[in-house]
């Protein structure tokens, strides 16, 4: 009976595959592609020179040029479209009783195949490119624990007196009073002004929108995203405001073919904190204060408590607002979605997964040390 069954399974699968030729093509470029991909990933210089500052960027206009004039997020409807066809995929299966098994699985396959070339061709090869520090000329190095203490305080007094230049008074909670558009076109601004500094962060062609899927982002706890199969930056419009300036700032980063996410954050500190806005300076030292104290509290807990005796009470209200909402999103799904977007992201060079938004702080200390905590621009 086993060996029937089999026999008739070999002649479906041969069967199948002499109508689906060109799917069968395209199954077969899947792991042709990865082995690419894990050849040029053993090349940074070559990624560098050739795709991240050659190839990718006229792809990453064309797609900002495309779609950036569209009001709302086009690659979420696309999404949505993908989840409807999949959803219906899975539907018909289960309905037909598994008839034409082998022939939908080789189609999803061939599609898959296309996926996942196109995401490595439009953007994903950036994973790969050499180091920030690198483009930046930092020396980047394993920061001591009173690095990261003076960086630290340096950054509460900033935000301090940031707070208290928009208040008036230390005991009350910044309101951001801009709407999100306003917001994308104050971000693209602060992109202008920090190409002044640093040319390679030059933006053109906008291409920053409000998520058609906020609630949904909401409940599986992300800010925002890059969509690389469109070219947009899509932000969370529903987070807390007083964030938002370094969040749009973070996915434009990733327009511009910086992958890495520890990368995303301080280009996104850089941007917000190079505006002449008040709400976006705030915004970055609030940022790189957050992530900063954090580190801190994992290496010296005594030093992190010392130090938040001395936070303004308005800040305190500002974080706990943002405490408090993502803690009403928390539901038994998100640890499982942070799973599958930790393997995602260690699949792809960054080892650290999703803990990787976190290694922020020594670009921030390398920064700051080259700057000697007084550059006028972006301190």
């Amino acid at each position: 009976m086993l060996i029937t069954l089999l026999v008739a399974f070999l002649f479906a699968t041969f069967t199948s595959m002499k109508r689906n030729k060109k799917h069968l093509f395209l199954i077969a470029l899947l792991p042709v592609q990865y082995v690419v991909i894990q050849l040029l990933s053993k090349n940074p210089e070559l990624i560098e020179n050739y795709y991240s500052t050659g190839f990718y960027p006229p792809i990453a206009i064309f797609f900002r040029v495309l779609f950036g004039w569209i009001s709302f997020s086009f690659g979420d409807i696309l999404l949505f479209i993908s989840i409807f066809l999949l959803l219906r995929f899975l539907f018909l299966l289960i309905k037909t009783k598994f008839q034409f098994f082998i022939p939908k699985i080789v189609h999803l396959l061939a599609i898959i195949s296309i996926l996942y070339g196109c995401f490595y061709l439009f953007w994903g090869l950036n994973y790969y490119r050499e180091p920030l520090s690198k483009n930046l000329k930092f020396e980047q190095k394993k920061y001591t624990t009173d690095e990261l203490n003076n960086l630290t305080k340096h950054l509460l007094e900033k935000l301090n007196l940031s707070q208290i230049s928009i208040t008036k008074n230390d005991s009350l909670k910044v309101k951001n009073p801009y709407h999100q558009k306003e917001m994308y076109q104050i971000a693209v601004e602060s992109y202008r002004t920090l190409a002044q500094k640093y040319p390679q962060f030059s933006y053109q062609f906008p291409s920053v929108k409000s998520s058609l899927m906020s609630l949904l982002q909401s409940y599986n706890g992300t800010s925002g995203y890059f969509n690389p199969l469109t070219g947009e930056a899509q932000v969370n419009s529903r987070i807390p405001k007083t964030s938002y300036p370094t969040t749009t700032c973070h996915e434009i980063a990733h327009q511009l073919g910086f992958a890495a996410e520890n990368e995303a954050n301080f280009i996104g500190f850089l941007a917000a904190n190079s505006s002449d806005d008040a709400y976006f300076k705030y915004a970055s030292y609030r940022m790189a204060f957050g992530y900063c104290i954090s580190e801190l509290r994992k290496r010296e807990p005594e030093k992190q408590a010392l130090l938040m005796k001395s936070v303004n009470v308005g800040i305190l209200k500002d974080f706990k607002e943002s405490f408090d909402f993502w803690e009403h999103y928390q539901n038994p799904f998100e640890p499982l979605i942070k799973k599958g977007y930790d393997a995602y992201l260690k699949a792809n060079n960054q080892q650290k997964g999703v803990d990787s938004y976190n290694y922020v702080v020594d670009l921030l200390i390398s920064h700051f040390e080259k700057n000697e905590y007084e550059n006028t621009n972006l301190n």
